[in-house]
């Protein structure tokens, strides 16, 4: 039996989670309207900070990938992957984005349309911008995050002995005791933020899935299909999570990267492909060249609130996010150097984004400019429905209408399934999760998401989510320092549970980079 300190973070994470849901589910409103606030407070008062945070830390991802540095392996000299390069970009895409490409790739695209429409000379300009923006929000800064979040994990695990914790690089920077204290309430807020961010995400995912089979079925997309669809895709995680990485979880990634990258280029062959070929190389263009100027944006001079709506809100949401997706890509990274590892996570899940954006975005663009589709405002109205609406427009509607509907399942269900492992492992105290570890919080992830769809409370859990990347944010910060000095450091081989001595000179390996 573990102990009671050792249960202490599970059983204080499940405990706060449930008050604060009983809390949503009693005053709803009230919830709602305080995160809300809070939420709008923040990025009105701190959003600069946020975009210091997000280009400080993709600045030193980038840094580290062309220094002698970067030739260090993650697990020692003689560690080699356990996964194949497909199997990992596989885990990265299913991990790192998820259910948000598939519900934002045709509506955020218009949505920026409809909402720099009367502000700038021309259709076509307009068009650029949106996709500019798109590119922006889905680029490298995300994924900055991520790859620092999972490499400080990754490193301080493989290579120092420490458990996979938040609390690892603040010993670097902090005396024990307090790194240990600050380390268990960012382990605990790790827990708490990554099942509400899980459950927003599914509850989006849901409407988006059950949109979807109304669509072929005939049924009401209703709250009873959308519980439907929660119990089946939950009963797939469980059945995936305790098959462990190896099996369901690397499995389900692939294939739904095989899945969504056939669904991405039919719609590319049949659709506009000389156009959407032309956009891409344009979009890149800009992309690269007016990056500088898109990234350190904060209307100073204009006294408008859409970078709030939109940048700050992606910046905090992928901060956020950042605790889940870094520990996971650290347990799916061992063995790789860093600089394999900061190019794989840092370029080519953007690339695969960007060519997704553009290849639904500009084809939902080219109906609207030049097919008088109406298609922002249809965009506007139901956005969850917009990548059906885009399908209607090509060949085989119907058969590719279900072949979204299933790429929004399993990515559901590889949401659903890599955060529990996650989430199991940091309440594990960073050592290997049980089974009942796994069990309990793939059905906390469903229960909690079936109970904010019928209290009506998912959108309060999303602005307390998003709230929460701030102070994560300077998390991320202390980070920077903490990894650029353990980097530093000799190489030891590390014993299994045990924090190699600090004067450790002697052991330094003869192939170790830093010589």
């Amino acid at each position: 039996m573990p102990s009671l300190k050792k249960m202490s973070l599970f059983i204080t994470s499940a405990t706060v989670i449930a008050l604060l849901l009983l809390w949503v589910g009693w005053q709803g409103d009230v919830a709602a309207a305080l995160f809300s606030r809070l939420q709008d407070t923040m990025a009105s008062s701190t959003g600069w900070l946020l975009i210091l945070i997000m280009n400080a830390v993709l600045l030193f991802s980038l840094y580290l990938l062309f220094t002698p540095l970067a030739r260090i392996r993650l697990g020692g000299p003689d560690a080699r992957p356990e996964f194949s390069r497909l199997d990992w970009f596989g885990m990265l895409f299913a991990a790192g984005m998820g259910i948000g490409l598939l519900f934002y790739s045709v509506s955020e695209p218009l949505q920026h349309y409809a909402s720099f429409g009367p502000y700038l000379d021309s259709d076509a300009a307009t068009a650029q911008v949106s996709m500019e923006m798109t590119f922006l929000h889905w680029g490298l800064h995300p994924w900055g995050i991520y790859a620092l979040v999972g490499l400080t994990l990754a490193f301080f695990h493989y290579n120092t002995g420490h458990r996979l914790s938040f609390e690892a690089p603040l010993r670097e920077l902090l005396p024990p005791a307090w790194a240990r204290r600050v380390g268990w309430v960012a382990n605990m807020a790790a827990v708490i933020g990554t099942i509400f961010g899980i459950t927003t995400s599914l509850g989006l995912g849901a409407s988006q899935a059950s949109a979807g089979i109304a669509e072929l079925t005939g049924l009401d997309a209703s709250l009873g299909l959308n519980l439907g669809v929660i119990g089946v895709v939950c009963a797939l995680a469980m059945v995936s999570v305790l098959s462990g990485l190896g099996n369901g979880v690397r499995l389900l990634s692939k294939l739904n990267l095989i899945i969504a990258a056939g669904l991405m280029l039919f719609v590319l062959f049949a659709g506009q492909p000389l156009f959407i070929f032309k956009a891409l190389g344009e979009h890149l263009g800009t992309y690269i060249n007016d990056l500088p100027k898109l990234s350190t944006w904060n209307e100073t001079y204009t006294g408008t609130q859409w970078q709030s709506q939109w940048t700050i809100f992606y910046w905090s949401w992928w901060i956020s996010w950042s605790p889940f997706v870094g520990m996971f890509i650290a347990q799916v990274s061992r063995g790789r150097t860093i600089r394999e590892y900061l190019l794989g996570v840092l370029f080519v899940p953007t690339l695969f984004n960007f060519l997704w954006m553009t290849v639904f975005g500009s084809n939902a663009l080219f109906l609207e400019l030049f097919e008088n589709a109406g298609f922002a405002e249809i965009v506007t109205v139901a956005p969850n429905e917009s990548l059906y609406r885009l399908l209607d427009y090509l060949p085989f509607s119907t058969f590719t209408t279900g072949v979204a509907v299933l790429v929004v399942l399993i990515f559901f269900v590889t949401s659903a399934d890599s955060g529990a492992l996650v989430v199991s492992t940091l309440t594990s105290n960073g050592n290997a999760p049980s089974w009942r570890q796994r069990f309990f919080w793939v059905a906390a992830v469903g229960l909690v998401t079936a109970f904010l769809l019928r209290a009506g409370g998912l959108d309060a859990l999303q602005s307390a989510a998003i709230a929460s990347g701030l102070p994560f944010g300077l998390l991320l910060l202390t980070f920077i320092p903490a990894l650029r000095i353990a980097l530093r450091r000799p190489y030891v081989r590390p014993d299994d549970h045990a924090t190699p001595p600090r004067d450790a000179a002697a052991n330094k390996p003869v192939d170790d980079p830093r010589n």
